[in-house]
């Protein structure tokens, strides 16, 4: 046919590698920059990862989603921060289906 060898799998590993190391970038830059004002933290969403970590001295922290991945950033009135996923919660406060006898 005349067309030279083309990897799906190569190109989509290289594609998802970039990705996340511009998130890492994203990530890294908002950090310093809330360093650089004398904030503790930041707090961002919507890139479907949800976390908390510490990065160079600054608190990120990441909502996630609420539609894929149900979770959520809450904070408590002694100022903690937490990280919700209600997917496990609703996974493990719904018992499992009893079968149905025929």
């Amino acid at each position: 046919m005349g067309y030279p060898y083309w990897s799906l799998s190569q190109w989509l590993k290289r594609r998802v590698k970039e990705a996340v190391k511009a998130i890492d970038r994203f990530e890294e830059s908002l950090a310093h920059e809330a360093l650089r004002g004398g904030y503790d933290g930041v707090i961002c969403g919507h890139i479907h990862h949800a976390e908390m970590r510490d990065i160079g001295g600054v608190t990120y922290m990441n909502t996630g989603d609420w539609v894929e991945s149900c979770t959520a950033l809450v904070e408590h009135p002694d100022g903690r921060f937490e990280l919700l996923d209600c997917s496990v919660r609703d996974r493990l406060a719904t018992p499992p289906a009893q079968p149905v006898p025929a």
